[in-house]
């Protein structure tokens, strides 16, 4: 779980119909990505929860062709969004969107993955959608397989930066069942599904 404190939704729309722009995902991209080349497995599915704008996907989709990405989010307005940048690219390793709520891993479309992959949403989601995820991953993974959590936490131990203290705030003025998340919680909530947390950017839970 890393430390960034810019929000997936912080968008301004381009000039093409449905597409959004998220200004934190060419900054934070390669970063990620540099922990994907050491974690991801060397072929098979990663599905993207909250995918947002699907400028993630289509990037990470390039950088590793070996590997089917399936990109899902709840919002209409972003599997719109995730459609316009996903025709546009043509890659053919990148499924249509599909809608998927985090908090509802029952009724999620898919029934096997060999990586997930979540950026930015468990501070900008209340704690049933992280529970869901969890829940989710815990009964599609493999054993051994990836859950790929990146955003702003609170470690213990670890001073907490002023600008994601003054982030935790106003996410949480905007409501309240938002906020960062101490990783010691979802560190617990794994573990009460059967996951386990491994130290790093990256998080696997077998």
């Amino acid at each position: 779980m890393t430390n960034n404190s810019q929000p997936w939704f912080a968008a301004d729309a381009p000039a093409e119909a449905g597409k959004r722009h998220a200004p934190a995902t060419v900054r934070n991209r390669d970063a990620i990505a540099q922990v994907l080349r050491e974690t991801l497995p060397p072929s098979g599915l990663v599905l993207e929860v909250a995918s947002g704008s699907g400028e993630h996907v289509v990037h990470f989709a390039r950088l590793f062709p070996a590997l089917h990405w399936l990109p899902s989010d709840p919002d209409p307005a972003a599997l719109a969004s995730i459609a316009a940048w996903t025709d546009e690219a043509a890659l053919p390793n990148i499924a249509p969107p599909v809608r998927l709520d985090a908090s509802d891993p029952a009724s999620w479309p898919v029934d096997t993955a060999d990586a997930i992959l979540c950026i930015n949403m468990v501070h900008i989601s209340p704690w049933a959608a992280t529970l869901g995820l969890l829940e989710g991953a815990g009964a599609l993974l493999p054993e051994g397989g990836l859950l790929y959590l990146y955003g702003p936490y609170v470690q213990e131990g670890v001073e907490t930066a002023p600008s994601n203290l003054a982030f935790d705030r106003s996410l949480r003025e905007r409501n309240p069942a938002w906020g960062l998340r101490a990783v010691h919680e979802v560190e617990v909530a794994a573990a009460d599904r059967g996951l386990s947390l491994e130290p790093g950017a990256g998080r696997s839970f077998p």
